[in-house]
């Protein structure tokens, strides 16, 4: 198994579960992968996919960590994309039952974090992550942020930018400190922002 310095992205649509209950699944099943697909066509910064997880898409890259601005960057290409694709399928399933108010039932949140060594093998075509920072970014899709949607950043990634100027107040939020406590994983502080902004 190869180990390596790994960033690892999971842009997450948030409202998914209800919505798979509430729309008949032949809708469904033409929505979700063109959201997901539309995350990975906008994918500007050379990640590579993993895993495709239902509602998510699982991203990493290995080796040097791009510049703060550049992935801040391409974190707000994949929401403004997302919400663009949305609204596209609210007005193409319109004359579905609950296809036209799809852009109000869907959105997306993004966790970002940096494992020091990251492991992965490979299985038929893609390259499957293991180790701790893997389950450290999945559990970190479960917290109490009081928003649905959102950039999650780890403080292991952070703190790979502390030579960078990181600022506070990105030009459409500000970053919140938070921990979360996870059963056997203990204590993980992360900051987030509110994504909204970038479509109202």
């Amino acid at each position: 198994m190869n180990m390596s310095p790994t960033l690892i992205c999971i842009p997450d649509i948030s409202g998914f579960t209800k919505f798979m209950s509430d729309v008949d699944i032949s809708l469904t099943s033409k929505v979700i992968p063109s959201l997901l697909n539309n995350i990975i066509y906008a994918n500007k910064l050379d990640l590579k996919v993993s895993e495709i997880e239902g509602d998510a898409v699982l991203f990493y890259r290995t080796g040097e960590l791009p510049p703060f601005e550049d992935l801040i960057n391409q974190m707000r290409l994949f929401y403004t994309r997302f919400y663009e694709q949305l609204e596209v399928l609210g007005k193409r399933f319109s004359h579905k039952i609950n296809g036209d108010d799809i852009p109000e039932r869907l959105g997306l949140k993004i966790v970002l974090h940096y494992g020091k060594s990251v492991g992965s093998v490979a299985i038929g075509s893609r390259i499957k992550l293991m180790g701790e920072d893997v389950i450290i970014a999945h559990r970190l899709l479960k917290n109490n942020i009081p928003i649905d949607e959102y950039l999650l950043l780890s403080d292991t990634l952070l703190d790979e930018y502390k030579d960078e100027k990181i600022y506070a107040n990105f030009d459409w939020g500000r970053l919140i400190k938070e921990e979360e406590a996870y059963k056997h994983i203990g204590e993980i502080g992360y900051s987030y922002v509110n994504l909204t902004p970038l479509v109202d």
